[in-house]
């Protein structure tokens, strides 16, 4: 079995961080737009609202109940998009699937995805990549409308 490196220590410890005291999860009063999204095969959910003026998205609530990967995941794009312009989450969006895909990305687009990029380590369990794109599947469909 392989050892740990310290950035894959780090990554593990952001990602319970995220799953054990997730930001952004209490309900909007007023929000522009919501979905919710579940993965079939594990019971994962995810709830997003988004309040979203002038094409800037102002603020985000992410909340559900799942995994430590589908959670997390959920709580780390919402401090990745919250502020951003609807392209920019976009290009967030589509970056995100990237990585999971194994594909390479340019500084430009990891540093826009910020601490997201620790669920990079999901792609070596394919199953598991659901799980971590649930909340930006939801994203895509919000997204979609604008």
């Amino acid at each position: 079995m392989r050892e740990l490196t310290d950035f894959d220590e780090m990554y593990q410890e952001l990602i319970i961080d995220h799953y054990k005291n997730p930001r952004n999860k209490s309900k909007l009063s007023k929000f522009t737009d919501e979905v919710k999204s579940h993965n079939p095969f594990c019971g994962d959910e995810i709830e997003l609202q988004l309040d979203i003026k002038n094409n800037v998205i102002e603020s985000i609530s992410v909340s559900g109940r799942g995994c430590a990967i589908s959670q997390s995941s959920g709580s780390l794009l919402g401090e990745t998009i919250i502020g951003k312009t609807v392209i920019e989450a976009r290009k967030d969006n589509e970056s995100m699937r990237s990585l999971l895909k194994d594909e390479n990305l340019n500084d430009e687009e990891l540093d826009s995805l910020s601490d997201s990029s620790a669920i990079e380590g999901v792609k070596k369990f394919p199953v598991r990549i659901k799980c971590a794109l649930l909340s930006w599947s939801a994203l895509t469909d919000i997204l979609s409308k604008y």
